[in-house]
């Protein structure tokens, strides 16, 4: 499945879609302003919300929770320094990790299962200005979670560059 995702996308109070490469809107992500903390829920086109995004208030490296029906559902943040490229990890509730690494502020990244490709996101198969794609390759993925883990990791390194 690849989804198109606008690049003002992360403004936080301002609702964007999210399209199919045909061009219909299949996501809303809602950010939500007026919070301490940046807040994000991802709805499907009925407006159920799917998954909601925010930061950890409280910890030594930033951090971001993703959640489902008001349970956690995995914590993202930096991987320790890596001298060539941006590595993130995803701790899911069950304990399994996925793996977030590339060129995370050009939107040029992968993520990974135990080395297989899950999602890719890039800007490199797109013509449209500001707009990067999510490339989800397995039919039977959890794609908001890839979505969502893909703006969690797009959130903290533009955080982190000072965006």
């Amino acid at each position: 499945m690849r989804l198109l995702v606008r690049e003002r996308l992360f403004s936080i109070g301002d609702d964007y879609w999210i399209e199919d490469d045909g061009g219909r809107k299949v996501f809303l992500v809602d950010g939500k302003a007026m919070r301490l903390r940046d807040t994000f829920e991802l709805k499907d086109a009925d407006g159920r919300v799917l998954v909601e995004l925010r930061q950890k208030l409280v910890s030594l490296r930033d951090t971001m929770l993703i959640e489902r029906g008001g349970e956690e559902l995995a914590k993202v943040k930096r991987k320790r320094l890596s001298l060539l490229r941006n590595h993130y990890r995803v701790t899911l509730v069950d304990g399994t990790e996925l793996d977030v690494s590339g060129k995370i502020l050009d939107r040029e990244f992968a993520i990974e299962y135990d080395g297989e490709l899950l999602a890719q996101i890039s800007r490199r198969w797109l013509t449209l200005r500001d707009t990067y794609g999510i490339d989800v390759v397995r039919d039977d993925a959890d794609t908001p979670l890839l979505i969502a883990v893909a703006m969690c990791v797009i959130v903290l390194a533009d955080k982190e560059n000072g965006d």
